[in-house]
C-alpha cells in the first residue's frame, strides 16, 4: 500500500542528537506505576519505568540536566475539563498516587515540577531551566504515549529543541495508540530512537565534554 505521508517528504529530516543533551520524565508517578491505583501497571508503562531508570543513572553519571513531572491538582475546581474519572478521583496533591515513582526520581538531583496541562513544559520553569544549562537536546520519557507524551513532544519541538523519544522508555495503556503516535510525531516533530542509542549517545557526549 502506498505511503502518502512518505511520498509527500514527511519524516525525510532526521533531526540528529545535539551539542548538550536534557531529560524530561513525564507522570512516571505512583498513579500510573501502582498497579492498585485505576490506571497504575500497564505492562507498556512498567517497560518504560525499568528503561528509563536505566538511562537515568547513566545520565546523572555523566551530569546530564533531568526534569521530572507529576499531575496533581488541589481539587476539581483546578483541574481542566478531564473525561478519565480515575483522575478526578485520584490525581489530588493529598492523594498517595501522585507521588515520584523512586525507581525514576532522584530528589537530590532532579528539578520536580507539577503540572496541570498535558506537557511538562506547559507552565512549568523547565524550558527555561533546560535554557540555563545551555540544553539544545531533549529526551522525552514518561506515560501515557498518546497523551501527555505527545503534548511534551510537540511542546518541545515547538521551544526548539531537538526533540528525541526512546520507544522503549515511554508507554501506553495500550501498543497501537503508542506505536500509532510515535509514528506520527516521528514524521513531524522528533526522532524515535531508543535507550540504547541514547545512552551511547550520553557517553560520547561525557567524553567529548570531559
Amino acid at each position: 500500500m502506498a505511503d502518502s505521508y512518505r511520498e509527500r517528504s514527511y519524516g525525510e529530516i532526521e533531526i540528529g542528537f545535539g551539542a548538550k543533551p536534557g531529560i524530561v520524565v513525564v507522570d512516571y508517578q505512583l498513579g500510573f506505576t501502582d498497579p492498585q491505583y485505576p490506571l497504575g501497571g500497564a505492562p507498556l508503562v512498567m517497560r518504560g519505568v525499568e528503561n528509563t531508570a536505566r538511562l537515568l543513572e547513566v545520565a546523572r553519571r555523566c551530569g546530564i540536566p533531568v526534569a521530572t513531572c507529576n499531575t496533581a491538582y488541589l481539587n476539581e475546581r483546578e483541574m481542566p475539563y478531564w473525561k478519565i474519572t480515575a483522575v478526578h478521583e485520584t490525581f489530588l496533591h493529598d492523594h498517595p498516587s501522585v507521588k515520584l515513582d523512586p525507581d525514576i526520581y532522584d530528589p537530590d538531583y532532579d528539578l520536580a515540577v507539577t503540572k496541570t496541562g498535558a506537557s511538562i513544559f506547559f507552565q512549568t520553569p523547565v524550558a527555561s531551566y533546560f535554557a540555563k544549562e545551555r540544553v539544545d537536546t531533549v529526551i522525552v520519557t514518561g506515560c501515557v504515549t498518546s497523551g501527555c507524551i505527545r503534548a511534551t513532544t510537540i511542546d518541545s519541538f515547538s521551544h526548539r529543541f531537538r526533540t528525541i523519544v526512546p520507544e522503549d522508555c515511554v508507554g501506553d495503556h495500550e501498543e497501537g495508540p503508542h506505536h500509532d503516535n510515535l509514528r506520527d510525531v516521528g514524521r513531524r516533530y522528533a526522532d524515535i530512537s531508543s535507550a540504547d542509542a541514547v545512552i551511547a549517545y550520553f557517553e560520547d557526549w561525557r567524553k567529548r565534554n570531559g
